[in-house]
């Protein structure tokens, strides 16, 4: 039982990841479209998006190697996705 637990966490991470890097890359064009209007309030926003994936990837690093690399490429993944569905939308 104990030996499938590092690879429990790593799958974890990954779905983690995946979801962290949806969330970061889905609000990045809100957040941006409200510093353009200068609304100044979203720059305050924009830090605590890269604060919170920043701490997301420090806590899988404390995990170890794989976790690590599991929850990036989940972020990339994510991130490959968010951009697919963003150009489909934009004019």
């Amino acid at each position: 039982m104990s030996a499938a637990i590092p690879y429990l966490l790593t799958l974890l991470a990954g779905v983690a990841g995946f979801a962290a890097g949806w969330l970061h890359f889905r609000t990045l064009l809100p957040l941006t479209e409200r510093i353009l209007e200068r609304d100044w309030r979203a720059v305050g926003l924009q830090v605590l998006r890269l604060a919170l994936l920043a701490g997301f990837l420090v806590l899988c690093a404390q995990a170890g190697l794989f976790p690590l690399l599991a929850a990036a490429a989940g972020v990339f993944a994510a991130r490959a996705m968010v951009i697919r569905k963003v150009r489909r939308e934009l004019p």
